[in-house]
C-alpha cells in the first residue's frame, strides 16, 4: 500500500488499479481501505488530502491484518497521532 498525503480540505481517496487483479478484488481493497479509514478518522490530523492505493499484494491478505497495515502505514507518514 501506497499513501500520498498533501495540504488540503481532509479529503480521502482510496484507489486499487488494474494491478490488483479484477473488478471483485479491486472492490474488496477499496472496501478494507475505507473500513480502516473510518476507524483511524478520529485520530488524523486536520488540514490534509489523503489517497490511499492499494497494491497487488493486498489480493489475499486477511481484513484485520489490512487495518493494521492502514495504521502503520498512517504513522509513519505523521498523518495520525499514536
Amino acid at each position: 500500500m501506497v499513501v500520498f498525503v498533501a495540504p488540503g480540505t481532509g479529503s480521502v481517496a482510496f484507489v486499487a488499479g488494474r494491478r490488483v487483479g479484477g473488478a471483485v478484488l479491486r472492490n474488496r481493497a477499496r472496501r478494507i481501505l475505507r473500513a480502516a479509514w473510518r476507524e483511524l478518522a478520529p485520530r488524523v490530523v486536520g488540514g490534509i488530502d489523503i489517497v490511499l492505493v492499494a497494491r497487488a499484494a493486498i489480493r489475499g491478505a486477511r481484513a484485520n491484518e489490512l487495518m493494521a497495515e492502514v495504521e502503520q502505514v498512517l504513522l509513519r507518514a505523521e498523518v495520525i497521532s499514536g
